[in-house]
């Protein structure tokens, strides 16, 4: 018997999923990260894509995405320690409502 876990690499790699299943491992990362550092902006705050090395953060409100601007060195080193996708910039974007 296999874990999942284990299974998942493979199986994404078969079907050309690797691109979305990093993605995934990513924004994962994030929402740990996000949690641990900033936690006033975990539920208003999301990674919502990932093209050529640069993330790119969702906030819900304007106040969240400046908190992130302004941490975003440190938010992006702890990304890229948590990663193996190699992160050179965060792109920080409000959610329009």
């Amino acid at each position: 018997m296999q874990r999942l876990a284990d299974l998942l690499p493979d199986t994404a790699r078969q079907f050309g999923l690797e691109e979305q299943l990093e993605q995934a491992r990513l924004a994962a990362a994030w929402l740990r990260i996000l949690a641990d550092r900033v936690p006033a902006a975990a539920g208003s705050c999301r990674l919502i894509g990932l093209s050529h090395d640069v993330a790119t953060v969702e906030a819900d409100l304007p106040i969240v995405a400046q908190e992130i601007r302004l941490r975003s060195p440190e938010l992006l080193a702890a990304l890229r320690n948590a990663s193996r996708v190699a992160v050179r910039q965060l792109r920080v974007v409000t959610r329009h409502v």
